[in-house]
């Protein structure tokens, strides 16, 4: 059987500052799905990058009295390490000044629009956001502000190329409305399909402006065939898609395994551009359209949108330094729905901390593994079939009634692996991670049930079946964090040292010298 490709993005991060907890959930995300895909056996291939074109990039870099060149290789230096202290396992790291991989790439779907006859120069008079990068009308305006960046816009007239896009919304509309184009949540579907309908007759979706004149932006890749303008940040950067596959290239061998990507992850901010001029491009340039766009909410803190004046501003970087990477990984793992916005404040995370690592599941790994150590030198030997049943009755999610008598392998075999398998390729990752905490605290209440430290006293073989049901019950935590909290995942499969011999699985465990997670007071 032929093996599944898999191929994922975040947007590529614009290259002008720092990046922060939003960004750093997209990330995760993108990183979870990532990994659980490894892990079932697809070929995966994960994007991201970096957007260093555009107005915002020339201004910032004349503010600190830089090149733009040399302040986007500064800031990139700062996102890949922030990449690589979140664990994150992307494949590539695509650049938008990168002249050898993506300019040919971005270039070549020009060409594919002019040859379309969906480009045509023309003078463009009315309002552009520098923040967003983005020409916006006076309805979309708040108070003379643009929403977004709380920034009037500024009156521009200049002569720019425009693509069609009045010409793809019918269709942009149509494959939206059949699911043809998937976006999650249904919620941002609805909000697209509004904007469409409100645009019709008179109000029609007009074109857009494509390019920029080199004078007024002398940063991004050349329009072919007319140096005088360049190509729009966004129809750049949403190259990028393509031409980290090689799409342009002599070898293309990427692009033609790996597009259509199955899932692009993006912040609510950005829907427009992903869901109306990205399809535009595509249906234009003959290029099949991605399968789902994956779109995610605002993070705030204390209710509040993050601003240094308000002192609110949390760094990705604090969490880890103080708690690390996992710990983090875990609370947008699992208190972050990937579809709504969000909120983190210092005092809830290190709560959570508290509650559901430290005294939950290192608590659990700790006093299992040390009973295993100290009554059997760690070494456990026994089978699925002799592990005593549960004693406290239980309601099993997803089947009719309650159960009393199954044992942690049937449990885990039979609802616990099939729920969160379910949840993971639905990329609801929150609700995969309740289910890794639903099995923890099966096996919590599995000790206070027959109270190994106890029961060794009187009965040393049935004890053993019981801390083997307890170490078969970590083993498969630690597998299904693995996408999740891989350095963790790690250590808990070490220390519980699972072995396979003739289909038989013993144990060969070792007690923790110290807490997974020490808990913060």
């Amino acid at each position: 059987m032929d093996e599944k490709k898999f191929y994922i993005t975040t947007p590529i991060f614009y290259a002008n500052a720092e990046l922060h907890l939003g960004h750093t959930y997209t990330l995760v995300l993108s990183d979870i799905i990532a990994r659980y895909h490894r892990k079932i056996g697809d070929k995966t291939f994960f994007l991201t990058g970096s957007d260093e074109h555009g107005d915002k990039i020339v201004r910032a870099a004349q503010k600190m009295e830089m090149g733009p060149q040399a302040f986007v290789n500064g800031n990139v230096t700062k996102v890949k390490e922030l990449i690589q202290a979140l664990g994150v396992s992307n494949d590539f790291f695509i650049r938008t000044s990168d002249r050898e991989v993506h300019w040919p790439g971005a270039q070549k779907l020009w060409n594919a629009l002019l040859e379309a006859g969906d480009i045509y120069k023309g003078t463009y008079k009315g309002l552009y956001c520098v923040g967003c990068e983005a020409f916006i009308t006076e309805k979309e305006l708040v108070n003379g502000r643009c929403p977004l960046h709380d920034a009037p816009p500024e009156h521009i007239e200049e002569e720019n190329y425009f693509f069609k896009l009045s010409k793809y919304a019918p269709e942009v509309k149509r494959i939206l409305e059949s699911g043809e184009f998937k976006i999650t949540p249904q919620s941002k579907v609805n909000e697209i399909l509004a904007l469409l309908n409100a645009s019709e007759g008179e109000n029609s979706l007009g074109d857009v402006s494509i390019s920029r004149p080199e004078r007024a932006i002398p940063w991004g890749i050349p329009v072919p065939n007319d140096p005088n303008q360049l190509m729009y940040v966004w129809c750049d950067a949403l190259a990028s898609y393509l031409s980290a596959l090689g799409y342009g290239h002599p070898d293309d061998s990427n692009f033609r395994e790996f597009w259509p990507a199955d899932i692009q992850v993006l912040g609510k901010d950005i829907l427009r551009f992903h869901a109306l001029l990205w399809p535009a491009l595509l249906l234009s340039a003959k290029i099949p359209l991605p399968r789902e766009l994956l779109v995610h909410g605002f993070v705030t803190s204390d209710g509040k949108k993050m601003s240094k004046s308000l002192g609110n501003v949390l760094s990705p970087g604090e969490f880890i330094s103080e708690y690390g990477i996992d710990a983090l990984r875990y609370y947008l793992a699992r208190e972050v729905s990937p579809t709504e916005d969000w909120d983190l404040t210092r005092e809830k995370f290190k709560e959570v901390y508290n509650a559901n690592l430290a005294n939950g599941l290192g608590n659990l790994v700790s006093r299992t593994l040390k009973m295993a150590e100290q009554y059997f030198g760690g070494n456990i030997a026994g089978d699925p079939a002799s592990v005593p049943p549960v004693r406290t009755k239980i309601i099993i999610v997803g089947a009719l009634g309650d159960f009393a008598g199954l044992n942690i392998p049937y449990l885990v075999n039979n609802n616990i692996l099939p729920r969160y398998h379910t949840h993971m390729r639905a990329n609801e990752i929150n609700k995969a991670a309740d289910i890794v905490w639903e099995l923890i605290g099966h096996l919590d209440q599995f000790v206070t049930d027959y109270e190994p430290f106890k029961l060794v006293k009187t009965d040393k073989a049935m004890t053993e079946k019981v801390l083997w049901g307890l170490l078969y019950g970590l083993h498969e935590v630690s597998e299904m964090l693995v996408p999740m909290m891989p350095e963790t995942a790690k250590k808990i499969a070490e220390l519980v040292g699972a072995s396979v011999d003739a289909g038989a699985m013993s144990f060969a465990s070792k007690a923790p010298a110290d807490p997974l997670f020490k808990r913060k007071e």
